[in-house]
């Protein structure tokens, strides 16, 4: 599972002089070359970096051991579909292979730093969740994100082996009744106090609940008053006969519902966007235009949509077709999916990008994005 350990090492990683390999690979693309070609391939491009007399020894001696390093991995051809992210600097001891959970363009780019923006685009559309199992007595707490779970935390109460213990008059009963409650609210404390302790890491977005039906509710109020519109959902659970494999399905289901209900939310709001006439795009021949000036602030693309197009690289301009660029007037670059072209330009700019399987309008539109400010006029065609 990607840590956010990992993803901060990366992020903060300081070469000095030396220089970063950056690549990035589709495990599941679709096509006759084999993975290992396909890397290969992406090396060729930086292999003369390696003898370019510009740079200095130590740098051109630590691209050559990246590709090296890059060239002879192991374990590529085995790996599940999606992706995978490499970051190599040999001249200063870095080295990290980051799976990725959705496909993304293959690319290799060698910088001063590692060129992190793809990988964090894909995994800001997933959410790191604490699942927090409870009944009356112990509360453990799971870590969900993507598509592992590993344990968290874990708390243990004394309770009352009998709380329904009738004695004289029920005088007896109703004292030990209160006595189980009094425990039961200080056990609830407890739990709530381990799920605040791991919220202020940073690391999680959301809580998912389970537990006995009669319970789960009464615990949400002992949340602080900051977590309770983090609760994505709860689900019914016997937290003693329930393994982990039963909780992980059970939060999954709750964590699903969450993300197509949220992705329903940005479709809706980038829909009343346009409707009001604030800076919106719909459809892809205006999220093309909008990508191209770097409006685009908040992509929403239909999941698996692409289309052929065109793209400058000199101007950045993107189009649906075109021979010549309607700004620079050079000549055009065919591509089989220009949405891919759009997503990495809005990505560069500093935008995010969100995949949208949910049932909503988006359909008609395959792309819509909430704009930084209102887009020109598009050129019309070069003369």
């Amino acid at each position: 599972m990607i840590t956010a350990e990992t993803i901060d090492r990366i992020i903060r990683f300081n070469g000095g002089d030396v220089p970063v390999v950056s690549l990035y690979v589709s495990v599941g693309a679709d096509g006759n070359t084999t993975l290992s070609t396909r890397v290969n391939s992406l090396l060729h491009e930086i292999r003369p970096l390696g003898q370019d007399s510009s740079l200095g020894r130590q740098a051109r001696m630590s691209i050559r051991g990246d590709i090296e390093r890059i060239a002879g991995m192991e374990g590529l051809e085995r790996a599940e579909a999606g992706a995978v992210a490499v970051f190599s600097c040999s001249g200063a001891d870095l080295f990290e292979q980051v799976p990725l959970p959705r496909t993304v363009r293959d690319r290799v780019m060698v910088d001063a730093a590692p060129w992190v923006r793809p990988m964090l685009a894909v995994l800001d559309e997933y959410h790191r969740s604490c699942v927090l199992v409870l009944d009356r007595r112990s509360a453990e707490a799971w870590e969900l994100y993507q598509d592992e779970m590993r344990e968290a935390g874990k708390v243990e109460d004394p309770t009352l082996r009998k709380s329904n213990y009738a004695g004289w008059y029920g005088y007896t009963e109703h004292r030990v009744r209160n006595r189980a409650d009094d425990l039961t609210r200080r056990h609830y404390r407890n739990a709530a106090r381990l799920v605040d302790e791991l919220f202020r890491t940073g690391r999680y977005e959301l809580i998912i609940l389970g537990g006995h039906p009669e319970e789960v509710p009464g615990f949400v109020d002992f949340l602080p008053r900051h977590l309770r519109p983090r609760v994505a959902g709860t689900f019914s659970v016997d937290p003693r006969t329930a393994t982990p494999a039963d909780i992980r399905h059970s939060a999954e289901r709750i964590l699903e519902r969450y993300e197509r209900e949220e992705e329903r939310r940005w479709v809706a709001e980038v829909l009343e966007r346009s409707a009001t006439r604030r800076p919106a795009a719909l459809g892809l021949a205006d999220c093309l235009w909008a990508g191209s000036v770097a409006a685009v602030q908040a992509l929403l693309v239909q999941e698996g949509a692409t289309a052929p197009g065109v793209v400058c690289d000199e101007s950045g301009w993107l189009g649906t077709g075109g021979d010549a660029c309607p700004l620079c007037g050079k000549a055009t670059r065919r591509t089989p999916d220009v949405i891919g072209e759009l997503a990495d330009a809005v990505i560069e700019e500093g935008g995010s990008v969100e995949h949208v399987q949910a049932d909503t309008e988006l359909k008609e539109h395959l792309v819509a994005a909430s704009l930084r400010f209102p887009a020109p006029p598009p050129p019309g065609p070069p003369a």
